[in-house]
């Protein structure tokens, strides 16, 4: 059989919270302080087409995986959750490293805002980054996408999170920003690097520097051994 090649329209993009790769969960809902928006694009920003949308509890987003694209396709991927360790089968895992660069995710639509000739439809607990190209949409089923009876493979359960502590002059720069933008950055803060979101062959070393790039600000942490230890807030253009 011959194959095909298909064009995909881009119909949305996401602003996120997430200002880099590192940092993103490997997963949606994992974060649930993860804020974000989708913005349809012209001409898909007509509220006719998001008609009944609203009823909905949660949406399957379908996205591309722009900055992991150029770099190609891997046969065989080394999986966090196995530590690096091992290598699985690139259709065994969500890698980033695909055939065709396209991602699936469940995400929580909060709202539907619309006016001055945007539509926008507000998230939570998306593991995407600012900036990513949306190709489509579309409604949550419970009843047929939820199947407890199903297998998880070599990830059968999330990650057991990681205890997150802040320096005393973090924790006043994290109150101040929160403050002012009203957004829930220390608990952002918590879950993102709860997840622990070093590469598997970082995580044998302690007290090394690392930055997150949450919003517009440059979260600076280091591991502690049996924690993490957020140290400063910087600015992040």
């Amino acid at each position: 059989m011959s194959k095909s090649s298909f064009q995909f329209e881009q119909i949305g993009v996401i602003h996120s919270c997430y200002r880099q790769k590192f940092g993103i969960p490997r997963q949606p809902g994992i974060v649930t302080a993860a804020e974000s928006e989708l913005e349809l694009l012209p001409p898909y920003n007509q509220e006719n087409l998001v008609r009944g949308l609203e009823g909905f509890s949660h949406l399957w987003v379908h996205f591309i995986f722009h900055k992991t694209m150029e770099e190609g396709w891997r046969p065989t991927i080394r999986p966090p959750r196995l530590g690096g360790k091992q290598r699985m089968g690139v259709f065994a895992t969500r890698s980033t490293h695909r055939p065709n660069p396209i991602g699936l995710s469940v995400v929580k639509l909060k709202s539907i805002q619309s006016g001055n000739g945007k539509l926008i439809l507000r998230l939570a607990e998306a593991d995407l980054l600012d900036g990513t190209p949306v190709i489509d949409i579309k409604p949550y089923l419970p009843y047929a996408d939820a199947l407890p009876e199903a297998k998880g493979g070599f990830a059968p359960l999330p990650a057991i999170m990681a205890e997150v502590e802040f320096s005393e002059a973090a924790m006043l720069k994290c109150l101040a920003y929160e403050r002012q933008t009203g957004r829930s950055l220390i608990e952002l803060i918590r879950q993102v690097l709860g997840q622990d979101p070093r590469p598997a062959y970082l995580r044998e070393t302690t007290e090394r520097r690392h930055g997150s790039a949450l919003w517009d600000v440059n979260v600076v942490w280091e591991s502690r051994g049996d924690h993490f230890l957020v140290t400063d807030l910087e600015p992040y253009s």
